[in-house]
């Protein structure tokens, strides 16, 4: 499966853990640990929720599949 999200890579850059962002949510670190394995993709309310807790834009969290 392709990698469509960044967000482990943007967790790492910022020193946020998986577990943080899971309390952050009210989600389980199951779930959050799939988003960042690219297993499974958090709907587009979510990715915005997650972008303003990170102070990112959505682009940022997202692979550009452009090049």
């Amino acid at each position: 499966m392709a990698n469509i999200n960044r967000l482990k890579v943007v967790l790492v850059e910022q020193g946020k853990t998986g577990k943080w962002l899971a309390d952050q949510l009210g989600k389980s670190t199951c779930t959050v640990s799939k988003w960042c394995q690219n297993s499974v993709q958090p709907d587009l309310q979510t990715l915005d929720t997650i972008s303003k807790l990170l102070g990112v834009s959505i682009k940022d969290l997202l692979v550009d599949n452009k090049g």
